[in-house]
């Protein structure tokens, strides 16, 4: 990498942890400059927009995310292990893995749903990545005779994500990693019990 591409790079590390924080409105270019050490003309060097360095910055901490269920689902083939390590993933999220904030496509989708349809678009696009995968998973599953065959895939998607994205979002409004708990041990239960052929 050049020097150019590794400042790009560190911009967009920092300020996707910025952003994940206090959202799009709530992050000034003050914080931005601060986070990266930068003044105000060596991020826009990099970036022709607060709107443009968002856009990717959410990408960029997509993309973090992406590499951590890529990493819990390598060598997992049974699909009830794929969807427990998908569950694995989310029980992190609170604690700041893979970055500081929990999930940046709930708080993008939050934040975004009325105020900036770009950045709603993207967190849509990342969600509408997980539910797919989610459903892949379960359709194999289901194919493969790991699944219960009357399990709807898009049904459990939904059940699954929202159950996780509504643990973080009150384990971060009570700073209480209980409510990310309660919903991890009763979704391992429920594909155990009610998804596991």
């Amino acid at each position: 990498m050049t020097k150019g591409e590794d400042t790009r790079r560190m911009i967009l590390e920092r300020s996707a942890e910025v952003f994940n924080r206090k959202g799009y409105y709530g992050a000034s270019m003050a914080d931005i400059m601060e986070a990266t050490g930068l003044e105000k003309g060596g991020i826009y060097r990099h970036f022709d927009s607060k709107d443009d360095l968002a856009l990717e910055a959410f990408d960029f901490a997509v993309e973090l995310v992406r590499q951590e269920f890529v990493a819990a689902l390598k060598d997992k083939r049974h699909a009830i292990d794929r969807l427990r390590a998908i569950v694995g993933v989310y029980r992190a999220m609170p604690d700041g893995m893979p970055l500081a904030g929990g999930c940046p496509v709930l708080n993008t989708a939050i934040e975004a749903d009325d105020t900036h349809p770009v950045l709603r678009d993207h967190a849509r696009r990342a969600m509408d990545e997980w539910r797919e995968f989610v459903v892949r998973v379960t359709s194999k599953g289901i194919e493969r005779g790991q699944i219960r065959p009357e399990v709807e895939p898009d049904e459990l998607a939904t059940f699954i994500i929202a159950t996780l994205e509504g643990a973080i979002m009150l384990t971060k409004l009570y700073d209480d990693a209980t409510h990310m708990n309660r919903a991890v041990e009763y979704l391992e239960n429920y594909i155990e019990v009610s998804v596991q052929a």
